[in-house]
């Protein structure tokens, strides 16, 4: 079986023009390709099953682009969404008319704003927006602000708690939305709390709430900022934290516990909060319970936190706790969520005593 003349000759003519892009419509079996000219189409005029006729005209196009006609190895989705697609390939990915290597395009590190253009014009799909704008050079770009802005007007369509708070972050990142967005964007969150923690991953020193900073006396505010220039961790997060920006992160933190909808939410937010303080702890999760963190916590001697225990010393209480929360993650929910599926109203009972007990540490920070 093969492609009927009139489209083969047509295919090879639009392929020696040298186009920038293909892609192809299958619902109405048009192939469209864009040059520096513009855009054209060719209707295709199938002679078997639209699919085994599709297969052959991506074969023609893999044969005359990479020179193999066995078309883009889709088997490859788990390697190339990994961003292991090499660099000197990219722009031949979009001309193989094949969803999945403009998938593997998206996901990889070397794509430039001219190609990323090329990319979208083949597939405006929001996990296409997503993969691209979590690329620096991307965001840099001006296709940055364009694909926030379609995540922007998709988001209301999102369901998927992780997915909104994806998007969120990556919608938020520097440059790509203005101001007068952004604080639309927030008034959602009364309504969907969930958007809250798309804010606190995104911009947790400059989250648009006021927020009147925690009381501190001039000689602590002093001897911390002393300890802070001198490289302290736990100095350089005591002052954040008690700043009108770190008063706003735990109040919108509280504000994510009063009504997590899911596990996924629940174990984000705790990865947000250690990753807040992840100056105290470099080395990352310690995968402990509560229990254990706790512990630690009572046991704390190091240089650091002894200098500043010193400084401060009617901090200490605050200095532990700061070092407890800066270990949060699944390990203080494992005992009770990883048997359970449980969702709403049922998990958020079951977790009941781990989140009293986290809110009563996060409340030792605000005002005082």
């Amino acid at each position: 079986m093969e492609l009927t003349s009139e489209d083969s000759l047509r295919l090879n003519v639009l392929l020696a023009n040298k186009p920038q892009a293909i892609r192809i419509d299958e619902s109405s079996m048009t192939l469209f390709g864009l040059s520096e000219r513009g855009e054209s189409r060719i209707i295709l005029n199938p002679n078997c099953r639209d699919d085994l006729y599709l297969r052959m005209v991506r074969e023609l196009l893999s044969g005359h682009v990479q020179g193999s006609p066995g078309g883009y190895p889709v088997y490859l989705k788990r390697w190339s969404r990994m961003g292991q697609t090499r660099d000197d390939n990219l722009e031949q990915l979009l001309l193989l008319g094949e969803p999945e290597a403009v998938v593997a395009f998206t996901c990889a590190k070397g794509i430039t704003d001219e190609l990323a253009r090329r990319a979208w014009w083949i597939s405006q799909d929001p996990d296409n927006a997503r993969r691209m704008l979590d690329n620096p050079q991307i965001v840099d770009g001006s296709m940055g602000p364009e694909l926030a802005r379609f995540l922007l007007d998709y988001l209301p369509f999102e369901t998927e708690s992780m997915v909104i708070i994806e998007s969120l972050r990556l919608i938020l990142q520097p440059g790509l939305i203005s101001e007068e967005e952004k604080v639309s964007l927030w008034k959602r969150c009364q309504r969907k709390p969930t958007y809250y923690l798309g804010f606190l991953a995104a911009l947790p020193d400059d989250l648009p709430v006021e927020s009147v900073p925690g009381s501190m006396t001039g000689h602590e505010k002093a001897a911390l900022l002393s300890l802070s220039e001198q490289g302290n961790p736990f100095a350089a997060q005591l002052l954040r934290i008690h700043s009108s920006p770190g008063q706003g992160f735990i109040s919108t933190v509280l504000k994510v516990m009063e009504k997590p909808a899911n596990q996924d939410v629940v174990a984000t937010l705790l990865d947000v909060v250690r990753g807040y303080l992840q100056s105290l702890r470099p080395t990352g999760d310690p995968d402990l319970t509560l229990e254990e963190l706790e512990a630690e916590a009572d046991g704390l001697c190091s240089d650091a936190f002894v200098a500043c225990r010193d400084a401060v010393s009617r901090r200490e209480t605050e200095i532990r706790s700061l070092y407890l929360l800066s270990g949060l993650g699944y390990g203080i929910v494992r005992p009770v969520l990883s048997n359970t599926d449980a969702i709403g109203s049922l998990m958020r009972r079951k977790l009941a005593p781990v989140s009293e007990r986290l809110k009563q540490l996060l409340q030792r920070f605000q005002g005082g």
